[in-house]
């Protein structure tokens, strides 16, 4: 199993009263990189101290934070750092996973050796964390969706539900409830099965939490529960750029 020296945080701090989860998806940091948010519009405008202001609010320095993708526009690992240690300074133990902008996100091993203390990087494996087993994976474009091309996209699709797969594994093996986190939306406004809530279900996921969508798509999200596993979208601008505290 991987992250062993977070296996051992989570044995030292089980009994810990007074823990909260909180998530909040999309950062979008570009501490390095010209990258300002608000050409998207006015929402975005000065988002990072945003961030910054409420997350300082709500978040106390025993708590969890979540963080399921598109963390930085950096492209390189080494411009990504100045955004990592962006986050570090922030309150709370942050577990955060992959999204498909986080282009610096180039070998997990050489993620995980640049993260400060109380920052971890999951990927097909799992954390457990306060009485919590937290995994998951990035996602992918679901068969649902107006631009999903079958000879381009499924073969992602498909790998990404065996990424799934062995991070769901990972997390049964804690004997734990277990809180996922996908970066792409694992069913849309539809509320159809995909492979993504079929491995959500079959590991009797408590709640899954993913990001991406933005603005008008916000109409597209799920939110609610279906067979058994409780789903929240967590993008930033969805949120008013303050973390969200988790109904655990």
């Amino acid at each position: 199993m991987r992250l062993q020296i977070a296996d051992c945080y989570d044995e030292r701090r089980r009994d810990w009263t007074g823990m909260n989860f909180f998530a909040l998806a999309d950062l979008h940091l570009s501490n390095a990189v010209n990258k300002p948010m608000d050409v998207f519009g006015d929402r975005w405008k000065d988002h990072q101290q945003r961030i910054r202001d409420a997350w300082i609010d709500v978040v106390s320095q025993d708590d969890v934070v979540l963080l399921p993708g598109d963390i930085s526009w950096a492209l390189t690992l080494a411009e990504a750092i100045p955004d990592l240690q962006w986050i570090a300074r922030l309150p709370g133990k942050k577990l955060m996973i992959r999204g498909n902008h986080d282009y610096w996100w180039n070998g997990i091993g050489r993620v995980r050796k640049h993260l400060d203390a109380g920052m971890f990087a999951i990927q097909n494996d799992a954390l457990s964390v306060g009485g919590y087993a937290v995994c998951g994976t990035r996602g992918w474009l679901l068969p649902s969706h107006p631009q999903f091309n079958a000879h381009r996209d499924d073969p992602l699709y498909r790998r990404e539900q065996e990424r799934l797969r062995l991070s769901l594994r990972a997390a049964a093996k804690f004997n734990l409830p277990i809180v996922c986190m996908l970066h792409y939306p694992p069913l849309s406004h539809l509320g159809e099965d995909t492979l993504f809530t079929a491995l959500l279900s079959e590991f009797e996921v408590r709640l899954c939490i993913y990001g991406h969508l933005h603005q008008a798509a916000h109409r597209y999200r799920f939110e609610g529960k279906k067979d058994g596993v409780e789903y929240l979208l967590v993008s930033s601008d969805y949120l008013g750029f303050r973390p969200l505290q988790l109904p655990l």
